[in-house]
């Protein structure tokens, strides 16, 4: 790379790194709440599964 090429770097690091910045935190924020979301699908699973358990 040399100096002549620095604009240009600047510039797609402007045009492209705040959406990337973006997706990767909400990424982040909905690996949280896929996490979440399977404990409760579990629990919820069990909870189904010992009540039928019981009314047989």
């Amino acid at each position: 790379m040399t100096p002549a090429d620095a604009p240009i770097w600047v510039s797609i690091i402007g045009n492209f790194g705040f959406p990337i910045a973006i997706t990767i935190y909400l990424f982040v924020r909905f690996e949280k709440k896929l996490g979440e979301l399977e404990k409760v699908i579990t629990n919820l699973s069990e909870a189904i599964k010992n009540l039928t358990i019981k009314h047989k």
